[in-house]
C-alpha cells in the first residue's frame, strides 16, 4: 500500500540494523526509538506504532505463539507482522510488516537499511526461505 511507504517519516528509511537493539534489550530502554538502530523487530514494531497500534514488546518466538496481543491470520493486510526463517520453527525468525499485496518492509542485516521486499526476494535467500506466516496485533482495550 503506496499510502504506507509515503507515510512514513524520512527518518524511518535511514535508520541503520543494529542487532543488539531488540525489544527488552538495556539499550533499548535506555535509548528508546530508532535513532541509535534497530533490529528487524524493534523497527517492525515502530513502524506499527506510528500508525497508531500497540504491538507487544516481545521477541519472534515469542510473538509467534502469542494469544493475548497477536492473532495469526491466513493472509497478510497491510500492518500484519510477517515473520521468516531459515526453518519452520519461530526462534530467531525475521520480523516485517506487510505494506501492501505482495511487498513487506523490514529491516535486515544484509542490507543495513530498510527496504521493500516482494515475497520472491525472501524466498531467494535461505535465511528467509521459510514464511512461517502472518500475525495481526489486536486493538488494546481502553
Amino acid at each position: 500500500m503506496a499510502s504506507i511507504i509515503t507515510a512514513l517519516p524520512a527518518e524511518f528509511w535511514t535508520v541503520r540494523y543494529e542487532g543488539s537493539r531488540f525489544p527488552g534489550a538495556a539499550a533499548v530502554t535506555a535509548r528508546p526509538g530508532l535513532a541509535a538502530g534497530a533490529n528487524c523487530q524493534l523497527f517492525a514494531y515502530e513502524v506499527l506504532r506510528h500508525f497508531g497500534l500497540t504491538p507487544p514488546e516481545l521477541r519472534s518466538s515469542e510473538l509467534w505463539s502469542d494469544t493475548e496481543a497477536t492473532v495469526h491470520v491466513p493472509v497478510a493486510q497491510p500492518l500484519d507482522l510477517v515473520l521468516f526463517n531459515s526453518t519452520a520453527g519461530a526462534y530467531g525468525a525475521h520480523v516485517g510488516v506487510q505494506v501492501d499485496d505482495d511487498a513487506i518492509l523490514h529491516l535486515c542485516a544484509e542490507a543495513g537499511r530498510p527496504l521493500v521486499w516482494a515475497a520472491a526476494d525472501f524466498a531467494a535467500r535461505e535465511r528467509y526461505a521459510v514464511r512461517l506466516g502472518a500475525k495481526r496485533v489486536l486493538p488494546r482495550p481502553a
